[in-house]
């Protein structure tokens, strides 16, 4: 009787496991299937030394969003409007990513807020065209 339970108790274990798996795996397909979807690292704050985060950004309409790759939230974790982002300056690292693409330092700017993505240069090129085809704002007029 006693090795039923275990048996039963180890079977819900690897249940709720899997479950938590397929969520993650699924959440991934869905975040990197996404149109202007691309996987980045996120520093925030003004330091490079800092903690980088792995995660995938996408661009929308009015706004970069940015979700955490090991995360299970179905919110984006940071979002930044198109009208006050800014790319400040890009750096290449002397690395390429798996698919042996240049790997490029970007320095953002959000109105106060300063941070730094690393991205491949392909995906630094769309983000620039995302930025530069979106409206700009008219100075002097609310």
């Amino acid at each position: 009787m006693e090795a039923l339970a275990t048996l039963l108790g180890l079977g819900a274990v690897l249940l709720v496991l899997g479950g938590f798996v397929g969520l993650y795996v699924s959440r991934q397909r869905t975040l990197t299937r996404r149109v202007a979807s691309f996987s980045c690292l996120l520093n925030t704050g003004e330091e490079i030394k800092r903690m980088w985060q792995p995660g995938i950004a996408q661009y929308t309409r009015e706004r970069l969003l940015w979700w955490r790759t090991l995360s299970l939230a179905p919110r984006p974790a940071r979002a930044w409007s198109r009208l006050e982002l800014e790319l400040v300056e890009r750096v290449p690292v002397g690395q390429v990513d798996e698919a042996g693409r240049p790997l490029l330092l970007v320095h953002c700017r959000h109105g106060d807020e300063a941070f730094q993505i690393m991205v491949s240069a392909p995906a630094y090129a769309g983000l620039v065209s995302w930025l530069e085809s979106g409206p700009r704002p008219i100075k002097g007029v609310i």
